[in-house]
């Protein structure tokens, strides 16, 4: 036999694990409490079968189940990491001379403020707390308050429209900042704790040596044509290079952290995670969602359940009759330590704003639970305080998105949206789509089945007739607001574009054609018109005579786009390009004033009202939208 397997091992624990894994988000679904975090469920029912089911399952069954665990962990920091935008980081750095109005502006030097301030705060809470409980390490157990959860904040966050917005980026990079700054100091804290002040904290300067060696390498590996062109060959099928590549960067990263102390691994297992978010779009990549299939799908949730699992409210008994006093305390620094920073967002949103965001800082998963394992394993934490913060990472990933949502509740029906005459599932798709763009959708469906379908997919729907006026009132349509009509039916596509065109004035309006007769119709009453016909017959034109530009195209959707940016912003007007500094991942292809288009040079002048067609990264054309507007 070429390979000698044993089918001897007992599947059953895992079995077990898998059946609450698949079992949670379906649950929740089903009694549509979707917006409790799924890993909360998983802690809670992995104390049961922990108590109840795997009680007496043998040594070596259990250390393969600590195994996975302990890969879920690595796969939840690494794609922590992967979650940070490093390019909005490092555009962040100030070019200009600082002034307290371009600090409160700036959201790293903001983030960085707001951390500093967090430790403080939690140093001072960790005191207040010790004349109740017999802390060991001060220190570290400020460390530990200071976490937060950018796996919680992000979805808030999308979920309410915010994220691309000033305010979201605000707390997006204050949360990136805090991950990141907390991971440091936790794994020189660590280390120090373990092995004194030696040389081999040294080390860690050299994994972020490699760390800046491959992010420099990779910026330029991945515009390689060699490189680009092996990965499209080898991604698919059973090569799965990317997939291989990235699972190689993990482990090589594990390693060299594991080298330096096991405390490192998670300083390591992150790194690579922002050593790899410089190679992918955040919104659309491919890969990113093959990579949460695997973390997600199967390692991640081992590793909460198997919290869950090795959780003993026993070692609560500790506090005696301070237990209560102690845990009411707590609740209310972990809260006072992100609640009170917020004030640097007051003049910038509003305090109820500012208010919401310390709320949605105060979440707390992963990280806290990691950081007071291993303070437990150091002996720095006791088996109470651990037990305390499993219990309040649960709290406070629960309380705080509802704290959030009700201090700054979403309001779709303001600022710009789309809204999406007709349930089709060409409708779904492209709103789904707009999406992944940040972009606010809401599609109107007068099947009732259909609707609630819809809705229960996490798609805004709203039951009605697009024939209705009232409709459109009550969705608050303005302006700037683009409607796309696609019934499915060419007649009551018709009557809508009417409806909208004639009686309520409204001049954004797309819909579908398949003749010609229907195109010249709508047309005639200034809508633009899709010919679907046309559309199929040149992408097969497209594919036989030029596949590659098509190809190169189409998948650039992962890392490019294009969009068309209007000129505001006074200061620009009567500038000629060559005078405007554009972001280096950022091309011009063209630019339109009024019903002429030209070819962009450096001498050409451009003026307010101008179109400007531009390709480019996410944080290019978000760069180039803060210049023209």
């Amino acid at each position: 036999m070429l390979l000698n397997i044993s089918f001897n091992f007992d599947y059953f624990p895992l079995l077990v694990v898998a059946a609450i894994a698949w079992g949670t988000p379906l649950l929740l679904s089903v009694l549509k409490l979707t917006k409790i975090p799924s890993v909360i469920i998983e802690i809670i029912l992995g104390y049961f079968i922990g108590k109840y089911v795997l009680d007496s399952i043998d040594h070596e069954s259990f250390r393969i189940l600590e195994f996975f665990a302990l890969t879920g962990f690595i796969f939840l920091m690494f794609l922590g990491g992967l979650e940070i935008d490093v390019d909005q980081i490092m555009a962040s750095f100030p070019r200009k001379k600082l002034t307290y109005a371009r600090f409160l502006k700036n959201p790293l030097l903001v983030g960085i403020v707001y951390f500093l301030m967090s430790v403080v705060l939690a140093f001072l809470g960790s005191l207040l707390l010790s004349n109740l409980i017999s802390i060991p390490n001060l220190w570290y157990f400020s460390l530990i308050m200071v976490t937060t959860s950018v796996g919680i904040v992000l979805p808030v966050l999308k979920d309410n429209g915010e994220i691309k917005n000033r305010y979201g980026q605000m707390i997006v990079v204050a949360a990136a900042v805090a991950d990141i700054f907390s991971i440091i100091l936790f794994t020189f804290t660590a280390l120090i704790i373990k092995k004194g002040i030696q040389t081999e904290l040294l080390y860690i300067f050299c994994l972020f040596i490699i760390f800046i060696v491959f992010y420099l390498l990779g910026k330029k590996l991945k515009n390689v044509r060699f490189f680009k062109k092996q990965a499209f060959k080898l991604s698919h099928a059973s090569a799965q290079i990317r997939i291989r590549g990235t699972i190689l960067l993990i482990m090589l990263f594990v390693v060299l952290a594991q080298f330096i102390g096991d405390e490192a691994v998670i300083l390591g297992s992150f790194l690579i995670g922002l050593v790899l978010s410089t190679m992918l779009h955040h919104e659309r990549s491919v890969m990113l969602l093959k990579l949460d299939g695997m973390g997600y799908g199967f390692f991640i949730p081992i590793f909460f359940i198997m919290v869950g699992v090795e959780f003993d409210p026993s070692a609560l008994m500790e506090f005696d009759q301070s237990l209560a006093g102690f845990f009411a305390l707590l609740l209310i620094v972990l809260f006072a330590v992100k609640f009170i920073p917020a004030v640097l967002w007051r003049k910038l949103f509003g305090v109820k704003k500012a208010m919401a965001g310390g709320f949605l800082m105060s979440s707390r998963l992963s990280l806290i639970i990691a950081a007071s394992a291993i303070g437990l394993e150091l002996g720095v934490i006791t088996p109470g305080i651990n037990a305390s913060f499993v219990i309040m990472a649960i709290i406070s990933c629960f309380i705080s998105p509802i704290l959030f949502n009700w201090m700054s509740p979403v309001n779709l029906l303001e600022n710009e949206k789309t809204i999406i005459v007709g349930g089709s599932s060409t409708a779904v798709l492209l709103a789904r789509r707009l999406a992944m763009h940040g972009k606010k959708s809401i599609i109107i469906e007068n099947n009732s089945a259909r609707a609630k379908e819809i809705s229960g997919n996490g798609l805004e729907c709203m039951e009605g007739d697009g024939c209705d006026a009232a409709i459109y009132n009550k969705l608050n349509m303005n302006a700037m607001d683009f409607v796309v009509v696609i019934t499915g039916s060419a007649d009551k596509n018709i009557e809508i574009c009417k409806l909208l065109r004639n009686d309520l004035l409204h001049d954004n309006i797309i819909s579908q054609s398949h003749k010609s007769d229907i195109e010249l119709n709508l047309k005639n009453i200034g809508v633009k018109t899709i010919d679907v016909t046309g559309v199929v017959a040149t992408t097969i034109e497209n594919l036989i005579l030029r596949p590659t530009t098509y190809h190169a195209l189409i998948e650039s959707f992962e890392n490019f786009s294009v969009e068309e940016v209007l000129i505001t912003n006074k200061a620009v007007d009567g500038m000629q390009l060559k005078e405007i500094p554009f972001h280096k991942d950022a091309i011009l292809m063209m630019v339109k004033r009024g019903n002429s288009f030209f070819i962009p040079n450096d001498e050409i002048y451009v003026h307010t009202g101008d179109i400007l067609h531009v390709f480019g990264t996410d944080t290019a054309l978000q760069n180039t939208r803060e210049k023209m507007r």
